[in-house]
Order: C-alpha cells, then structure tokens, then sequence
C-alpha cells in the first residue's frame, strides 16, 4: 500500500486506541520510516483534533531522545504521521522478558529519557502518559519518548482535548495532583518517569491493586516501599533519588534537567573518595577546586582521619628521631637542670640550719665547714613527721 504517493507500507509494528503504526520505507528520500495511521474518526469525535496535536506537538521537538516527526497529512481520508523508526524494543517488551534490569543500566536509561523531557518541558509541553510501552529503545539501546497523543501544551486553559475532570494516562504511572483531576506539569512527567524506574529496578510498579481507582488512592496517600527491601541491587544514593522523584507533592520532586544531570554523572552510585594524603602544592589551590567542581555531584570526599593509618589500624602522633645535635643540646639541658636541682636543695638546707628557731642546738659554722645541722638535738623530729616535745 503506498500513502501519499512516497510511504510504502510493509508490516504492522503495533495497535493502539486511537491508530495503527506500520513499518514503511519512504521512496522518494529512500529510507525506513514508520507511519501512523488514524483507525477511524467516528469513534472518537476529538480523535482527529488529538491526532493533529500529536503531531504538532512531536514535530516542535528535535531532540536524539524523542522520536523525531517527519511529515504528517491526509490520505484517503484518513490522517497519516510520518515519524522516525525505532529499530528495537519497548520498555514493556524488555520488561516482559527480562523482568528487571541493572542498576547501571536503569541510570543510562533515566538520564536519556529525563533529558528528552527536559527538552519538552522547555518547549512548553507535557506528555501525561510516560510508562514502558511509550519508552523506546533503539538498536545501540538509546531512549526514545513516543507517542505524544496525549501531550498538552502548559498554556493551554482546557488541559487538552478531555472532558472536564476525565483523567487521561495510565493509572500505574499517574500523578498524584493527577488523580486529584489537576493540571498535569512537568511534576507529573517525572513522577510517571519515577513508576517506571522504580518497576526497572524491582520488577513491579511501586503501586498495585484490583482495580485502576484503588491504584489511584495508593499514589495520593500511600508512601512506596524502597526498592532494596525488595530485594533492589541499587545504591543507597540511586534509592533515595528514585524515592525523592515519587514525591506526593510536584514542587519536591527534581526536574527533568536536573535528573538528567544527577543520573547522567553517576551521581546515583553514591562512592565517596578520600582526599589526598599530601597538601597539594602551592599555586595549585584554584585548580583543585576547580577540579573538584567538575567532577559535579557525583563525587563525595571523606576527610581522612588523624586516628588511623592506610591500614584502617591506629596510629600514633609521632614526633621525628633526633638528630646528633639535637641529643646533645637536651642532654646538656638535662645535666644543667641536674645540678640547679641540687643547688637548690642544698640552699634550702643551710637556710633552715642558720635561721632555725631552736639556735642553741645548732653547731655555729666555722670557717671552712659544710654547715651542716646537728641531728642530736631533742627537737628532732619523730617518724611521723611532727615535732616531739615543746
């Protein structure tokens, strides 16, 4: 079948609510191409109007990590979207076989995907429906955000082609303002990106129940269970941030820009490095912070502790050994204290001999003797060490 007089259609790659997608190869550029086709107007009476807008919106984004739209119209019809073809699977798919996914994998992936949302967000759009299925993976395992059917534009009043207080998405992913029936904002694109993050790494949703309502009091008042109490290999750093994007309220969960950047550093892996033993040299002070600065969030540094060694055993402040000369100085220092000591002593044993009370027991110096105290005298003192006698 050939569309437009340039789209051949070959297989069909997949069925929604609203069209068919086929895998087509466009014969006037000669490329692989993949073509949406509107089932039926009559169905929906705003299917038309939000395939259009799918399209509108789509074709204002150019970004590696959105699937690019390359021409859109009308065939028989019928209205036809022209958009880039993903060589790969899903996120639903990749799920369905392998359950869950490595950690270091699922931080490529929410880097990709918040970065595509970044883009978004700055042109004033919200997709509203972000889940596994709308999350493609191309042949090098590259993200790319599709069908934007659903998407709004933030100035839009009527929040899109819904009946008033309909909420539109999936309730496995769905925002808690959302299920209020509020505006959905850019929150709400990363608490969705969140839900599927949280079901890569634990191969579940955070929130599950018999029927979509009962999912939807679970994200307004119940708080999720982390991911490594079930059994999550993820970091502790890599948990809390995943938490923080599930926030209940839109104004605590980071942006899209700013997920980006923590998941694309390998902030999410949480190791912290010890500063070097060595006070760097002078003259180098600036370049260290600037060093420091770039490796960005990612990177911890732990002060090292005075009280132990590389070893992780305790260590002593030790002074340097002495050299030749400083040995001599303090055994010079030591003799001169020696010898003041016992000038000293002897000082104080004369002054007590001639200036005693008790004179007429004391021997009067001669000249040329030592002064020493007579001992006989009954004012001696007994072993106790007070005076006997008056």
């Amino acid at each position: 079948m050939l569309i437009a007089g340039r789209y051949r259609l070959h297989t069909t790659l997949g069925r929604g609510a609203m069209g068919e997608v086929w895998r087509a190869y466009d014969e006037m550029i000669g490329r692989s191409v993949a073509v949406k086709l509107l089932l039926s107007q009559d169905a929906d009476p705003t299917a038309a109007a939000r395939f259009r807008l799918e399209a509108q919106t789509a074709g204002l984004l150019n970004h590696p990590h959105v699937v690019g739209v390359l021409d859109f119209g009308s065939y028989d019809n019928r209205l036809f979207l022209v958009m880039e073809l993903v060589e790969g699977d899903s996120l639903a798919r990749v799920l369905a076989g392998a359950g869950t996914l490595p950690a270091d994998r699922v931080a490529r992936i929410a880097a990709q995907a918040a970065a595509g949302l970044a883009a978004a967000h700055q042109q004033g759009i919200v997709h509203r429906d972000i889940k596994p299925g709308n999350l493609l993976l191309d042949a090098e395992g590259s993200v790319k955000i599709g069908d934007f059917g659903i998407a709004r534009f933030l100035d839009d009043p009527a929040g899109g082609l819904t009946a008033t207080g309909q909420i539109v998405g999936t309730s496995l992913y769905l925002a808690p303002e959302r299920a209020l029936g509020k505006t959905a904002g850019p929150p709400s694109d990363m608490y969705s990106l969140g839900c599927v993050l949280y079901q890569l790494v634990t191969g579940r949703p955070p929130f599950q129940a018999s029927s979509p309502v009962a999912v939807l009091h679970h994200h307004l008042d119940t708080a999720p269970t982390p991911p490594r109490e079930l059994g999550a290999d993820v970091p502790p750093a890599f948990e809390n941030y995943l938490l923080s994007l599930l926030a209940k309220q839109p104004d605590d969960r980071p942006t899209a820009l700013q997920a980006a950047a923590w998941y694309g550093t390998g902030a999410w892996q949480g190791r912290s490095e010890p500063l070097p033993a060595a006070m760097p040299e002078p003259g180098r002070h600036r370049q260290d912070r600037q060093d420091l600065s770039a490796a960005g969030p990612a990177t911890t540094y732990a002060l090292p502790s005075m009280a132990r060694d590389t070893a992780g055993g305790h260590r002593s402040r030790r002074r340097p050994r002495p050299g030749v000369a400083e040995l001599f100085t303090d055994r010079r220092r030591a003799v001169g204290a020696a010898a003041g000591a016992v000038v000293f002593l002897l000082a104080v044993l004369v002054g007590v001999a001639w200036f005693s009370p008790d004179s007429s027991s004391a021997q009067t110096p001669q000249p040329g003797s030592t002064g020493a105290v007579n001992t006989s005298s009954p004012a001696a003192t007994a072993p106790g060490g007070s005076p006997t006698g008056s």
